[in-house]
C-alpha cells in the first residue's frame, strides 16, 4: 500500500476521533448551556443551587443528568413527580454537540479550535435567549468575549501568527463602531445588546479573515430579511415588531466558520483558509 494512502487513512481516523470527542464535549457543554439559558436572564447563579425539578423541587441526581440519554430513559418526565421535562433541554444538547462536531470537522487539530468552540457555544446560548426573551445578557456576552480573547491569545502564542490577532482586534473595533452608529441612529432597529455582541463576532470571525467577517454579516442579514419578510407575509409578526437579531448574527457566524472556505473562493484575497 502506498505510504501517502496510509497517511491519509491515519489522518482521517484521527480527524474522526476529534469530531467524535468534540461531539461528546458539545453534549456536555449543551447541558451546561441549558442552565445558563434559564438562569442568567433571571439573574440567578449558575452554580447554586443544584439543578432541580421546577415542580417538585427535587434535586436532579447525576444519573438523571446525563445529556439526552437521561431525558430519553425518563421519557421526558421527572422521575419523582412525573412532570413533563421540556424538549428544549435535549434539543439544546444535541444541537450543541452537532455544532461542535461541525466546527471540529472543518478546523481539525488546530490551536484555534478551542476559541471557535467557545464562540459557537456562547452564540448558541445567546441565540436561544434572544429568541425567547429578545435580550442578549451582557454577563454572557462579556464572558464569551474574555474567554475568546484568552483562547485566541493562546493560539497566537502557539503558532506565532500575531498578524491574525491584530486583524481580529481591528475587525472587532470596526464592527463595534458600525453597530454603535446604527444603534445611535435607530435604537429601536438595533439594540445595544447587538452592539456588545459585535465585539465577540468581530474578534472571532476577524481571526479567520476579513472575508469571514463580511460573510458572517451578509448571511446574518440575508437570513434575517428572508425570515422577517416571511413572518410578516403570513401575519405572524407585525412590520414594526422587534426581531431577535442575535439569532441571525449567530447563524451568520456559524455559516461563515463551517462554509466560509467554499463561499469565499471568489474573494480569495480577503480570507485565510480554514
Amino acid at each position: 500500500m502506498p505510504i501517502a494512502t496510509e497517511l491519509e487513512r491515519r489522518d482521517s481516523t484521527v480527524l474522526s476521533l476529534l469530531v467524535l470527542y468534540c461531539a461528546l464535549l458539545g453534549l456536555m457543554v449543551g447541558s451546561f448551556l441549558n442552565v445558563v439559558i434559564y438562569r442568567v436572564p433571571r439573574k440567578l447563579s449558575i452554580v447554586r443551587p443544584a439543578s432541580a425539578c421546577p415542580h417538585c423541587h427535587t434535586t436532579i441526581s447525576a444519573r438523571d443528568n446525563v445529556p439526552v440519554v437521561s431525558w430519553l430513559l425518563l421519557r421526558g418526565r421527572c422521575r419523582h413527580c412525573g412532570t413533563p421535562i421540556s424538549r428544549q433541554y435535549p434539543l439544546v444538547e444535541l444541537a450543541t454537540g452537532a455544532a461542535f462536531a461541525g466546527v471540529a470537522a472543518r478546523v481539525g487539530y488546530r490551536a484555534d479550535l478551542p476559541a471557535l468552540l467557545v464562540l459557537v457555544a456562547g452564540l448558541f446560548a445567546l441565540a436561544v435567549i434572544d429568541a425567547e426573551l429578545l435580550i442578549l445578557p451582557k454577563r454572557i456576552v462579556y464572558t464569551v468575549l474574555v474567554l475568546q480573547a484568552i483562547t485566541l491569545l493562546g493560539a497566537t502564542t502557539y503558532d506565532g501568527q500575531w498578524h491574525r490577532l491584530v486583524v481580529a482586534a481591528l475587525v472587532a473595533v470596526i464592527w463595534f463602531g458600525l453597530f454603535f452608529t446604527l444603534n445611535a441612529v435607530s435604537p429601536r432597529a438595533l439594540g445595544f445588546g447587538d452592539v456588545r455582541l459585535s465585539l465577540v463576532l468581530g474578534l472571532g470571525l476577524g481571526w479567520l479573515g476579513v472575508g469571514y467577517a463580511i460573510l458572517g454579516f451578509f448571511v446574518a442579514n440575508l437570513v434575517g430579511a428572508v425570515i422577517g419578510v416571511t413572518l410578516i407575509a403570513v401575519k405572524r409578526i407585525a412590520r414594526q415588531q422587534p426581531v431577535p437579531y442575535g439569532v441571525f448574527l449567530a447563524v451568520g457566524a456559524y455559516v461563515a466558520i463551517v462554509a466560509g472556505p467554499e463561499l469565499l473562493i471568489p474573494f480569495h484575497n480577503l480570507q485565510w483558509h480554514l
